[in-house]
Order: C-alpha cells, then sequence, then structure tokens
C-alpha cells in the first residue's frame, strides 16, 4: 500500500508498507502523479463514463459513431459491447453536419433504468445539442429516444456539450455541461422524464472564455465536488488537458477550490496532470463504487492513441480528493 503528499520544495514523500517495515521514499514532484491502475481488453477510448450494473459488472460509454459501448465484470478487463444507436442516430446530424460520431456520453443507472445523456457537434463549433436516451438493460440497440434537453447555437455565450447529470441531496435533478465559451452551465431537470423543466441557466465555473470543459459534479457528504478539464484536449500526445476540481455545499454553487477561489473567476484545484508517458488526462467521470469513489477518464499515450484511465480517490484531512 502506498499513501502520497506534497512537501515543501520539489519533492513529495512516499510511504510504503512493505512487510511489516514503513520505508520512506523521497521522489521528484514530477511522480507525485499515479500513473493509470491497470486495465487489459479493449481500453482504446475517449470521453469515458461508467456505471455500476445493478447485477454487478460495469457499462462504459464512450465517444464514438453512434456512441461506443463497452463492458467488464471487474473495472479491469474490459470488451467492445457495440453501440448504443448502431443504425445511426439521425435526430442528432442537424448538429453534426451529418456525421454519426456522437460524443462525451454520461451514463446513470435509476428507477430500474440507464440514462444516458449525450452531445451532437462539431469540433470548435457551439452550434450544439444535448440528447437523453433511455434504457433497461443498456445493451446495444436497446437505447431509445427521449428528447431533446438543451441546445445551443451560434448566437448563445455557452456550449451545449459534455453533459452530466447530478441528482442533489433533496433529490432534484441537474444537468451541467459546457465547454469554452462563458464555461459550465447548471440547469434543471424534471426527473419523472429526464427533460429539461425550465428555462433558467445559471453559471457554476468559468475561465473567461479559456479552456474549461467535461463538467462532473459528485455528491460527497456535504459536498458537492465539480470536476472540470481545464487546457486542451484531443491533440493527442500534445494534448495539456488536466483534472480540476472545487467544491460547494450547494449543487448550485458557488464552488471554490482550496484556496477559495471561485470557480466562475478561473480557480480549480489541480487533481491530475500530463507526466511521464502519460498525456491530457481528462474528461473525468467519477464513480461511487462499493469499494470507494473511482476516477474515470482517458489520456493519450506517446503514440497519440486515446486510452482508458482508471485511478482510486481518497479524500484529504480537509475533505480534498486526490488519485492513488
Amino acid at each position: 500500500m502506498a499513501s502520497c503528499a506534497r512537501i515543501a520544495g520539489s519533492f513529495v514523500a512516499v510511504v510504503l508498507a512493505v512487510t511489516g517495515m514503513t520505508v520512506i521514499d523521497v521522489r521528484p514532484a514530477s511522480a507525485a502523479y499515479p500513473n493509470p491502475g491497470r486495465v487489459t481488453g479493449d481500453v482504446t477510448v475517449h470521453d469515458p463514463a461508467i456505471v455500476r450494473r445493478p447485477g454487478g459488472g460495469y457499462l462504459l460509454a464512450h465517444t464514438g459513431n453512434g456512441i461506443s459501448l463497452k463492458t467488464s465484470s471487474d473495472r479491469t478487463a474490459f470488451r467492445a459491447a457495440g453501440a448504443a444507436f448502431p443504425g445511426g442516430a439521425s435526430w442528432t446530424t442537424t448538429y453534426t453536419a451529418g456525421s454519426r460520431n456522437l460524443w462525451a456520453p454520461d451514463l446513470t443507472y435509476r428507477n430500474g433504468r440507464y440514462w444516458m445523456y449525450y452531445s451532437a457537434s462539431t469540433f470548435g463549433s457551439n452550434r450544439s445539442a444535448i440528447f437523453l436516451a433511455t434504457s433497461t438493460t443498456g445493451g446495444s440497440g436497446t437505447w431509445t429516444h427521449a428528447g431533446l434537453v438543451v441546445e445551443s447555437r451560434t448566437t448563445d455565450n455557452f456550449n451545449a456539450i459534455d453533459p452530466n447529470l447530478v441528482v442533489d441531496a433533496a433529490g432534484r435533478w441537474w444537468l451541467s455541461f459546457g465547454s469554452f465559451w462563458s464555461g459550465i452551465k447548471l440547469v434543471a431537470l424534471n426527473p419523472s422524464t429526464g427533460l429539461r423543466s425550465d428555462g433558467t441557466i445559471v453559471s457554476v465555473a468559468g475561465r473567461n472564455g479559456g479552456a474549461i470543459e467535461a463538467p462532473f459534479i459528485a455528491r460527497r457528504g456535504s459536498y458537492y465536488y465539480l470536476w472540470v478539464s481545464f487546457d486542451r484536449c484531443c491533440q493527442g500526445a500534445s494534448s495539456t488537458y488536466r483534472v480540476m476540481v472545487g467544491r460547494s455545499t450547494s449543487v448550485t454553487g458557488p464552488y471554490v477550490d482550496r484556496n477559495g477561489v471561485a470557480m466562475t473567476a478561473g480557480g480549480g484545484t489541480q487533481v491530475l496532470a500530463g507526466h511521464g508517458s502519460i498525456h491530457g488526462p481528462g474528461h473525468q467521470a467519477v464513480l461511487a463504487d462499493t469499494d470507494g469513489d473511482v476516477l474515470v477518464y482517458h489520456y493519450y499515450a506517446d503514440n497519440g492513441t486515446s486510452l482508458l484511465g482508471i485511478n482510486r480517490i481518497a479524500y484529504d484531512s480537509a475533505g480534498w480528493p486526490y488519485v492513488y
């Protein structure tokens, strides 16, 4: 077992429990971030989302033609499981310029169904839309189109991609989303339909038009943690994506980082960044699993392949998360 903590200067202390002895290993701060945990099989993914199945095992969805699906029995070995929409999703092509490639799904299992929010857009455009589909099994071809949730036009100051569903402590449903432009937004949903309940849009994070996207709000204890990705995705090994977090006692904010800086003013505490042969980790999701919280994300290998990353999450004495 290992634990890591930053210390003064450019070093970290790593305490290893080895056969009953404690060994202190001091290494450069560049080693502070762990490599992804071991995964096998079909692990080429981009923008992954994951949910634990009610009967055991896992369903993973990620960006791809018709939304790509994978399954795993143990969160380690993954295999391809087709596409949510193997015959295409004609209702999305207005936003994708005819492409079948759909982005950044979000998965939840509630009330006996899988709920999947996903994005339709083209690179660099905010003529975008988020749709909802549901399925009782999660299998390829079983997903039913449930409707348009939110869209953005070129005249809007936000971008309707990268959705994430969060249910607050009172049982209310919310959808966070956003990329670049004026930042991360939050809208209320009708829990009966999963669709938008009113026209109010709440701003929860932003970098004054800079690179921020992929929100994921996870409730733990008295806090809502807003995870986001800063900087550039989709540049292969040159990607600069990094995983940031802030928190609030209210799902609608204000969210602040460890130093008290508001996330609407560019704040965010860094949890994971590129190191060694791990380039641009980001588009994270948090899985509250039976053995604790898990961070699921993609990163790029040296050859530019986008791969699945999984790490465990722990929380320090002040309640701030770190990965190991």
